[in-house]
């Protein structure tokens, strides 16, 4: 397991991210931005509302143009990424605690908070603005305005003081059930390293369509070539970037790359991809030579992955159906199972997870991984393999639900993954021979998301 060391991690919280233009501007849009900000925080923390959904809808109530929707995305993304941290800031800083009913002052404080010690905001628009929007307010909470104005300038004095305290415990960020079930399943410095990498921003991972030259789209991507064949570069504009149009490529991260890779040559073979939208497995499968068929019983993001199969030019067949039920016209060869899990795995990307799932949430998502485990493998035949993977760090969402099925199915025996299997990344495989990638893992290049992978094969008995 890697660790951050302190340094590392501090300096990692310390580095701002990078002024957009809608930093520089006292304009009425960035005002509205931040609004926009406050409300989607608000809604997702306090209604366990999807991020996106209320992003969507607010902007669209603003009518924020690009460059303010932007603004409002990254500072909301900032805000939920290190929620717990600046929520322990604003009490650090207050005498007293704020009054329950004051959420409006707390949601625009801890969006004030971020753009001090984590944007490269300018001091006095994070301030004066934040400032203004609670004196815009009804009711009592306009009241608060001069108590904002002296949280916020207070940081700005101890803001070096305030950083370096974050930086010496990043588990902050973390609800109280995810610290202890990853400090029980791995370890506290492993916990520690996880919640460090998922404060920081993600990198863009691409995949590239077999038979495309790596080291060619490496330089015209300005990327990195990662050991398990992904290309790394900075987060930015997909849509601009070269190829993308032509379908050369797909976003994955490096580590949801994997799981479709284990099932080995797959060419001509007929290979059923369950749980599939939005379709980056189901790409690559078809990408590899598979004839494939992806089932998922999302309408909406199997609209997805019809669009993706179209612009890269790949082909499957789309099926909406129920994957605890569904049965293919004709025998698979292969499986690949991608299943419903609680995504504690894909939480700096989608940093919303942290505060709307709960330990409640896994216990029923366990439920139903383990219905859609063992009817996938009543389909798989003889000598055919079958993938379970979930973006989860859950050990009852991955390990435990292998080992409970492995004792109870005795025509199932599984295949263990090896340091070859995953671009010689050792490190990315477990003693008992699954996948398990955290997200500290490769920290010095960027982390990865977390992920779990076990390889499962039917025996005859």
């Amino acid at each position: 397991m890697q660790v951050m060391p302190f340094l590392a991690c501090y300096n990692m919280i310390k580095g701002r991210m990078k002024q957009t233009p809608a930093n520089k501007t006292n304009s009425t849009g960035t005002k509205s931005s931040r609004t926009v900000a406050v409300r989607t925080l608000m809604a997702v923390t306090l209604k366990s509302r999807p991020f996106d959904i209320a992003l969507d809808e607010m902007t669209r109530e603003a009518k924020l143009d690009p460059r303010d929707r932007a603004f409002s995305f990254n500072l909301v993304m900032l805000s939920l990424r290190q929620l717990g941290a600046l929520r322990y800031v604003i009490d650090a800083l207050l005498d007293r605690g704020l009054p329950r009913n004051a959420t409006w002052t707390e949601a625009a404080l801890v969006t004030g908070l971020a753009q001090i010690l984590f944007m490269r905001t300018a001091d006095h628009a994070a301030v004066n603005e934040t400032v203004d929007m609670i004196k815009g307010l009804g009711g009592k909470e306009k009241g608060f305005a001069g108590l904002v104005n002296a949280i916020l300038r207070k940081a700005i004095r101890k803001r070096d003081e305030i950083l370096k305290d974050l930086a010496g415990a990043p588990e902050r960020n973390l609800p109280r059930w995810l610290r202890e079930s990853w400090t029980s399943t791995y370890n506290k410095a492993t916990m520690q390293a996880i919640a460090a990498t998922l404060a920081t921003n993600p990198p863009l991972d691409i995949s590239l369509k077999p038979g495309e030259d790596a080291d060619k789209w490496a330089k015209a991507l300005d990327g990195t070539l990662l050991p398990t064949g992904s290309i790394r570069r900075t987060a930015t504009d997909v849509m601009a970037l070269e190829g993308y149009g032509e379908g050369a490529w797909w976003v994955q991260d490096m580590a949801a790359a994997i799981p479709a890779t284990l099932l080995g040559d797959i060419s001509g073979k007929q290979v059923l991809d369950l749980c599939a939208a939005p379709g980056g497995k189901t790409m690559q499968l078809a990408a590899a030579g598979a004839k494939v068929i992806a089932v998922d019983r999302s309408k909406n993001r199997m609209g997805r992955l019809k669009a993706n199969l179209k612009r890269t030019g790949l082909t499957a067949e789309v099926v909406i159906d129920n994957a605890v039920a569904y049965t293919p016209p004709a025998p698979v060869d292969h499986i690949l199972v991608d299943a419903p899990c609680s995504a504690t795995g894909t939480l700096r990307r989608n940093p919303d997870v942290l505060w709307t799932k709960t330990i409640d949430d896994v216990a029923k998502l366990s439920n139903l991984q383990a219905a859609i485990l063992a009817h996938s493998f009543e389909l798989l035949p003889i000598g055919g393999t079958l993938v379970y993977c979930v973006c989860s760090l859950e050990k009852s969402e991955g390990p435990d639900q292998i080992t409970r099925f492995l004792s109870i199915t005795e025509n199932a025996k599984r295949v263990p993954v090896s340091g070859d299997d995953v671009g010689g990344m050792s490190e990315l495989t477990t003693l008992a021979g699954d996948l398990l990638c955290l997200p500290s893992h490769y920290s010095d290049k960027g982390g990865m998301d977390g992920f779990y992978a076990a390889r499962i094969t039917k025996i005859k008995i």
